[in-house]
């Protein structure tokens, strides 16, 4: 089965100068872009006192020389080759209309072809920046990474791990600090420190000298590529690749690669927002290794082998409240294409929040088993409320894969199941799957495509990467199609209401860690937009959700003190008034909790 990732770096871009073997440029690039694509610019620096056209011949060699590098998709010409008496400018230009994610320059070749010092280009380039002396081997087996911190050292450790996804090579870390350490040195490294916790394919080492760069060319022994940050500077002062980096440039073993990053540096080196942006190496390796599409696991029959394989059953749970407009549709395609044509599924059942038109006729009608949620484990309670019928779900589905689905879907297709089903299948250290779509906006009879998910962007992502940074790479956190493992859901509570999809996310990270997390596009989702007042009503719930995570973190209680009373306000006959709803945002217990549950699902 094809695995489908979202490349770090999708597009690396390295100049192809006359007069420059740029061979181990070239191989830096394939190795960080992987499956993205690395841009080849041809360039010519053509003698000040001669007109352009002198230089005719050489840009026919350097067309000839990118059309022998393309290798028909990973590799792209970006058509004409550029002739000028400052190709530099001509460099800069081609970054701000192609805007690739990193530019890689060979030392010392292009600086010469170029006509430019190091300094200048580590100055202007506007994209981040990887200065590459060789030999780069092939295929590279371990690379070591000096990490001090701030955003070169992060930038380093994205491309090692970036690397390392494209070549299964080794990454050793090593963060050295000064024998008399003077205060606040520590503090641009404490959020790679923190990352360093996460990556488990990171061997890291730390060495206490005054003599870095002997300690790093001592590590680099053994060792096929060094990369490391240059010399952190404000934005202010000139940029050099310092002392120690231009020494290990000079005399490492092994190839070096030193990278800068484009973005603006705080004034103080030493200020803790030098580590707060370190958590972005680790959601950008979520991303990439995480991230799955739909179109992967088409082969249902390769599925059911893999379900067998493993001995699992498989339930999908349509939550529902007066959807008899879509309801029946949602069934007949999920069943015929997931039960009847290839019994993948074991099990549909729809939990109704007591809906008041047919929606339960039509389901039962269609053969598939009908809960009401307030009828089921009545000893409990009845809550309003989604995540109650998500929480009660648990006890009436037998699956040891659950997968839920909102019945509101208008254009339903089986991929939102089986694309939620395929990385639990193929991926048994996964415990969570996330559905994520483009949502078009329907406003009267007209589609406006990109619309909707306005809670998830003006509330649930702002109090993500508050709170949960670790979580900011989730493209729908409120996305209503997703799924896991019964051992997983029934540890964790539910809340009842609107901040179940928030609460489960964020209970998922806390209780198994983000690689047990993945998400899915699943392409395209088309369904009734709720008014703007359902929308604030959502996000009050959701922010005390979040509020309720964040007490056990703090061991505090915050929620007692916090209103739960909303005023909304209404607009009528050329008046307004208020209107007073409690909006409390309940909890439930991990389900595992419950007697009645561990009676019906034994360990």
């Amino acid at each position: 089965m094809r695995r489908y990732t979202a490349s770090a770096f999708p597009e690396v871009m390295v100049p192809v100068l006359y007069g420059c073997d740029c061979a181990g440029a070239l191989a830096a690039a394939h190795t960080i872009a992987g499956m993205g694509e690395v841009l080849l610019l041809g360039l010519v620096r053509a003698a000040p006192d001669e007109p352009l056209s002198a230089s005719t011949s050489q840009a026919q060699l350097v067309r000839q020389i990118m059309r022998q590098q393309e290798d028909g998709g990973r590799t792209r010409s970006l058509g004409r080759v550029r002739v000028s008496t400052q190709p530099v400018d001509e460099l800069f230009k081609a970054i701000g209309e192609e805007d690739p994610q990193l530019l890689i320059l060979e030392y010392p070749c292009h600086f010469e072809a170029l006509g430019v010092s190091m300094a200048e280009i580590m100055q202007r380039s506007p994209c981040d920046l990887a200065i590459v002396r060789g030999p780069v081997v092939s295929p590279l087996k371990n690379i070591l990474v000096p990490l001090r911190g701030g955003p070169y050292a992060e930038l380093a450790l994205r491309i090692a791990l970036s690397i390392t996804r494209n070549t299964n090579a080794r990454i050793t870390s090593l963060h050295i600090t000064p024998t008399q350490a003077v205060k606040g040195h520590e503090a641009p490294f404490r959020g790679l420190a923190y990352v360093l916790t996460h990556l488990t394919e990171v061997n890291a080492l730390e060495a206490q000298t005054d003599q870095p760069a002997s300690a790093i060319l001592e590590a680099a022994h053994g060792k096929d590529l060094v990369v490391l940050g240059a010399t952190v500077q404000p934005q202010s002062a000139a940029v050099t690749i310092g002392p120690v980096t231009e020494r290990i440039l000079r005399e490492s073993p092994a190839g070096v690669m030193v990278v800068k990053t484009r973005r603006a540096l705080p004034a103080d080196l030493l200020s803790e927002r030098m580590g707060q942006t370190a958590i972005s190496v680790l959601v950008d390796k979520w991303f990439a290794e995480n991230t799955y599409h739909a179109d992967e696991f088409t082969d249902l029959h390769q599925l059911l082998a893999l379900k067998r394989q493993q001995g699992v059953s498989i339930s999908v749970a349509l939550p529902a409240l007066n959807e008899e407009g879509t309801v029946g549709n949602v069934i007949h395609t999920v069943k015929s294409a997931l039960m009847d044509a290839v019994p993948l599924l074991d099990e549909i059942v729809l939990m109704d929040s007591d809906s008041t038109d047919r929606t339960r006729q039509i389901a039962a009608e269609l053969g598939v088993p009908v809960h009401i949620h307030q009828q089921t484990l009545p000893q409990y309670g009845a809550r309003r409320g989604k995540g109650e019928a998500l929480w009660k779900s648990l006890y009436t589905t037998r699956g040891d894969i659950l997968v839920w689905v909102d019945t509101d879907i208008a254009n339903i297709h089986p991929r939102f199941v089986y694309g939620l089903l395929g990385p639990l299948l193929v991926n048994p250290r996964l415990q969570f799957v996330k559905g994520f779509y483009r949502r078009p906006l329907r406003v009267g009879d007209r589609i406006q495509a990109g619309g909707g998910g306005r809670v998830t962007e003006l509330t649930a992502r702002p109090l993500i990467n508050l709170f949960y940074p670790e979580l900011s790479g989730v493209i729908q956190p409120l996305s209503g199609e997703y799924g896991g493992r019964r051992r997983a859901l029934e540890c964790l509570p539910f809340s009842s209401g609107y901040g179940v999809e928030i609460g489960l996310l964020i209970d998922v990270l806390e209780n198994f860690g983000l690689d047990a997390l993945a998400q899915v596009d699943l392409l395209e989702r088309v369904h009734h937009n709720q008014p703007l007042e359902s929308l604030s009503k959502m996000s009050f719930a959701i922010i005390q959700t979040v509020i309720r995570k964040m007490e056990k973190r703090l061991g505090r209680d915050v929620l007692e003190e916090v209103n739960k009373t909303m005023k909304l306000i209404h607009y009528e006959a050329g008046r307004f008034s208020l209107e007073i709803e409690e909006i409390a945002e309940l909890e439930r217990p991990p389900m595992s909790q419950l007697p009645e549950y561990q009676e019906k699902h034994p360990k």
